[in-house]
């Protein structure tokens, strides 16, 4: 004989064995998808793009350690054949190639000379030489100075004494590449102050040129307190070209302003200039004398 059972006893009974397995719960939990995807791993983290990895060359001093035998360890320079004598295992060659292939190389030199059986190497960049890179045009004292990955822009500049009253606001990278063709790269040092920059703008590279120009300038003369010549600033008006000059004498008027501007043709032109007229290189601006 079969019994019936009350349908609200039949469910309270389901509840009971829902909450008492847990396997059971768990496996739906696994199964639904997953709102937001895991952490990347150390090892599957991106690199950043404005890192570079160091390549050691003639002139850099570095550390040589192999792990349970500390009689090895030792510092080393980068011979100008771009080796380096490791003890037993003499003259490697390590030019070119970053810290962590170099101790490799070093590894297999000594498994292959029979001095070690599984050494243990590691190499470490102390003092870097041989990345270098130039500074010229407008900085206080040009010439040759050693970067590392890390080296902006910025501190390149600081290390050449910094720039000139008459340095531009824009530097160029001279970059020659494989094929022996130069590269020029411009670089806005204002946008690199707020870091827009961008590809070779955050990056140097040994054997890199680093030109500073000279600013472009405007001439003004006439009715104001200052009459000379002045860098133009990015957006310069007429006014603020006035401005920058002292501003207007009690004789002059700022509505008597003259531009002389060459033209496409080579030659000058003399025009009437507004307030607002940007300022252009070379430009000779003249504040004339009130009519009134």
């Amino acid at each position: 004989m079969i019994r019936k059972f009350p349908s609200r006893l039949i469910f309270a009974l389901l509840c009971c064995a829902a909450s008492a397995c847990p396997l059971t719960a768990s496996a739906a939990a696994s199964s639904a998808p997953s709102s937001a995807p895991p952490p990347p791993s150390a090892a599957t983290a991106a690199v950043p793009e404005n890192r570079r990895l160091v390549e050691l060359g003639p002139g850099d001093q570095v550390s040589l350690e192999v792990y349970g035998q500390p009689d090895m360890n030792s510092t080393l320079y980068v011979g100008n054949d771009g080796t380096i004598s490791v003890p037993l295992a003499g003259p490697v060659q390590v030019s070119g190639l970053t810290p962590v292939i170099a101790a490799k190389r070093v590894e297999s030199a000594l498994i292959h000379g029979k001095f070690l059986v599984a050494p243990h190497v590691t190499i470490a960049l102390l003092v870097g030489k041989s990345q270098r890179v130039s500074v010229l045009g407008e900085v206080r004292t040009p010439g040759r100075y050693t970067i590392d990955p890390n080296t902006s822009i910025f501190d390149l500049l600081a290390q050449a004494g910094g720039t000139t009253q008459e340095g531009a606001d824009v530097v160029y990278i001279l970059r020659t590449d494989a094929d022996g063709k130069v590269n020029r790269y411009e670089v806005d040092l204002k946008a690199l102050g707020d870091r827009s920059a961008t590809g070779a703008a955050q990056t140097l590279e040994s054997g890199d040129e680093i030109m500073v120009p000279r600013a472009e300038q405007f001439y003004i003369y006439g009715e104001v307190t200052n009459p000379n010549k002045y860098r133009i600033e990015r957006g310069m008006t007429v006014v603020e070209a006035i401005a920058r000059a002292g501003g207007v004498t009690p004789r002059g008027s700022e509505r008597r302003v003259d531009i002389k501007r060459m033209g496409k043709d080579g030659n000058y032109i003399m025009r009437h200039a507004k307030a607002s007229d940007l300022v252009e290189p070379n430009d000779v601006i003249r504040v004339k004398e009130s009519i009134f």
